[in-house]
């Protein structure tokens, strides 16, 4: 009976620290819901951003600190501003200068940097005489600074920039494709597309291989497909370069669940990679399926259908979108992790796969849900969204807006 007690607990204990956690906002006040939407933390702040390895910057009297999952003070209330947590170090700002900091709270010491970037995939960019490195989040130099640009890493790989050549590495600073190309794309499967003067190919183990008569190639995402432009339409190619599906689309999207949205037209459908018409074109937009089965469509507004095509949400929502992180993470439209972020009638909400309202609540404003556990935060992690850099000069003391990089296309 004890050992079964130990395990009940355990389990209990392994779900709470999984537990998931969006910021929401109402009566202008922000607090943080769980998944069964009952709040975990009331509404009663002004300022605070979403929870990121266990930590959320929380404003308080004009001051910035740290907030545990159950609204306790990890970090007092003492900086200017604060950025979120990721591999364990975030970005304050203490009067005009901005500083890394621990999960106790304590400075940490960084080589000398031209700007401070944030951390992902357990790196952080470091900028000296134009030219950008990589240190690790012990504040050690990874790689001298040689690039004349990095991009943000996704999956482990970092797309750089030297003499006008683009290649990529690897968080050791290691170069998997030589910078030799004058455009280049996402890293998958020991595979990138990329652009050799004015020629589209894709390069696999160290060569590159044209795809024939491509004008443009989009990266790989979930599946070995990827869309690309022919004569101005859109085809599908594999991981060899071949054509798997002909360029007859007047655009597309990516394949997830073995569907993609294509526009045939003005009316969007999705097809399989057979090219074949599973849900006939019947929309004036469409994104990509989720991993729940469910993919968001539009006529006058949007609602969700599965993969037979059937209507199983009404369109009647607004989606929410990021233009930014849309152009770093795949499927920032719909279902994510279980619920998807929808407005209506100028309010927020998350609507449940089978299209009740979690908690049937709608807000002023909703982010989305983060995991809140603290979690060892390995190189290879997948990067959780662009990155931002903050200038330490007395010039540029404040944050920028500004992403420290966009996909190079």
């Amino acid at each position: 009976m004890k050992k079964t007690f130990i395990f009940l607990l355990l389990c209990c204990i392994q779900f709470v620290n999984s537990q998931e956690l969006a910021l929401v906002k109402k009566n202008s006040k922000i607090g943080y819901i769980t998944k069964d939407g009952s709040f975990k933390i009331e509404p009663q702040y002004k300022s605070a951003r979403s929870f990121s390895e266990g930590l959320a910057a929380v404003e308080n009297g004009g001051k910035w600190g740290f907030i545990d999952t159950k609204g306790s003070w990890i970090i007092p209330a003492s900086f200017d501003d604060a950025k979120d947590f990721n591999s364990g170090i975030a970005i304050v700002k203490t009067g005009k200068e901005w500083v890394y900091i621990d999960k106790k709270g304590e400075i940490q010491k960084a080589p000398a940097s031209e700007k401070l970037f944030d951390f992902s995939n357990g790196v952080a960019f470091i900028r000296q005489n134009n030219k950008v490195g990589l240190i690790n989040n012990k504040m050690a130099v990874v790689l001298e600074p040689k690039y004349d640009q990095i991009k943000p890493f996704e999956n482990g790989f970092a797309r750089v920039e030297l003499n006008k050549n683009w290649g990529i590495i690897n968080t050791d600073g290691k170069e998997v494709v030589e910078p030799a190309y004058a455009e280049i794309g996402n890293y998958f499967k020991n595979t990138t597309w990329a652009r050799k003067d004015k020629t589209f190919g894709l390069v696999s183990s160290g060569k590159f291989i044209p795809v024939d008569g491509a004008e443009k190639i989009w990266d790989f995402e979930t599946q070995d497909l990827t869309y690309a432009k022919k004569n101005g339409k859109i085809g599908y190619i594999d991981l060899k370069g071949n054509w798997a599906i002909l360029p007859i689309y007047d655009k597309g999207k990516a394949f997830s669940k073995n569907l993609a949205p294509v526009l045939v037209g003005k009316k969007w459908g999705f097809i399989n990679p057979k090219g074949e018409f599973v849900i006939e074109p019947t929309y004036s937009d469409a994104e990509v399926f989720s991993t729940n089965g469910l993919a968001p469509v539009k006529e006058s507004n949007w609602g969700f259908i599965n993969e037979s095509g059937k209507l199983v949400i009404p369109t009647q929502y607004g989606i929410t979108t990021n233009a930014i992180i849309a152009m770093f993470v795949q499927q920032d439209k719909g279902f994510i992790d279980g619920v998807a972020r929808v407005k209506n009638e100028g309010k927020w909400g998350f609507l449940k796969p089978d299209g009740t309202v979690l908690s049937n609540q709608w807000f002023e404003n909703a982010e989305l849900f983060s995991k809140s556990a603290e979690r060892p935060q390995p190189a290879s992690a997948p990067a959780e969204a662009p990155k931002q850099e903050t200038k330490t000069t007395k010039t540029a003391a404040k944050s920028t807006t500004k992403p420290a990089a966009k996909k190079k296309k």
